[in-house]
């Protein structure tokens, strides 16, 4: 059965470009409350950690370098079947590929720059909230 949490960052250059409240009402309108949210920057070790998944392949060090250039929201997430709908609502992960009115057809600026992430399952929604989120600050 599908989980009822999901896991999102609002990205760099979404977050520069003023995307977040946008971003925000989106999710919400979408149904999903949001459990926990919080604005911060990434060191390039952070970055690195939780991309690792990604090492070795041609587009980490740059994923690193873009994730830690500038402010990120990350922010859990809950709904019913919570990651399948997200990864609905966000779109391909390339832009130019993404269904209208997706968050990623709306507000990304290129493949890299696609302005959110998604959880890709409820495993790692799990283990990536667990990277920002202490069971305390999870309301």
């Amino acid at each position: 059965m599908a989980g009822k949490t999901t896991f999102t960052m609002i990205k760099p250059s979404a977050f520069a470009s003023n995307y977040t409240g946008g971003i925000l009402k989106m999710i919400n309108d979408a149904g999903f409350v949001i459990k926990a949210l919080k604005a911060t920057c990434l060191t390039k070790e952070q970055a690195g950690a939780f991309y690792a998944v990604h090492q070795g392949k041609p587009f980490y060090d740059s994923l690193v370098k873009f994730m830690s250039s500038g402010p990120i929201v990350a922010a859990m997430l809950e709904k019913d079947n919570a990651v399948e709908d997200f990864r609905t609502l966000i779109g391909a992960t390339n832009p130019a590929n993404a269904a209208e009115g997706t968050i990623r057809k709306l507000y990304a600026v290129s493949l890299e720059e696609n302005a959110v992430h998604g959880s890709d399952s409820d495993e790692n929604a799990n283990i990536e909230a667990d990277f920002f989120f202490s069971k305390i600050e999870r309301v």
